[in-house]
């Protein structure tokens, strides 16, 4: 059963240098348990076709394409997740408080999906009604 929407920081930690250990043993523990979100495949791809072709920028392709395609769903933002993120954006602007527009869309989907949002930045979610995030990360 599908339980835990991953942000772009948990699906990255595999590629960093030095990944930080509770992370990956909670990515292996919950293997069948994840997906993550339209937006965040953006981002993760927007990052690496930023980099200079090299060694590196060829590790994170791979491990996109045969990693992160082949075992986690990537879940739309759809028309229930857009219309969650209008009310939720158009509620918080009243007040004068703008998260960004991507963090929007993540939450959007976790939460029409009944999902939990894992990610090094919960502060990036807190203002969002009614939305479950986790922090994985035990250095953060």
């Amino acid at each position: 059963m599908i339980k835990y929407l991953l942000d772009t920081n948990v699906l990255s930690e595999a590629v960093k240098t030095i990944p930080d250990r509770y992370v990956m043993e909670m990515l292996a523990k919950y293997q069948d348990e994840i997906v993550t979100a339209a937006p965040v495949w953006h981002e993760l791809l927007y990052g690496c076709l930023r980099l200079p072709v090299s060694r590196k920028r060829e590790m994170i392709e791979a491990y996109l394409e045969d990693v992160v395609l082949r075992n986690v769903d990537i879940l739309p933002y759809d028309e229930r997740a857009a219309e969650w993120h209008a009310e939720q954006r158009s509620k918080l602007s009243l007040h004068g408080k703008v998260p960004s527009f991507v963090d929007g869309q993540i939450a959007a989907i976790t939460s029409v999906n009944d999902l939990i949002l894992v990610t090094r930045n919960t502060q990036d979610f807190k203002l969002f009604e009614n939305l479950s995030v986790l922090n994985w990360h035990k250095t953060a």
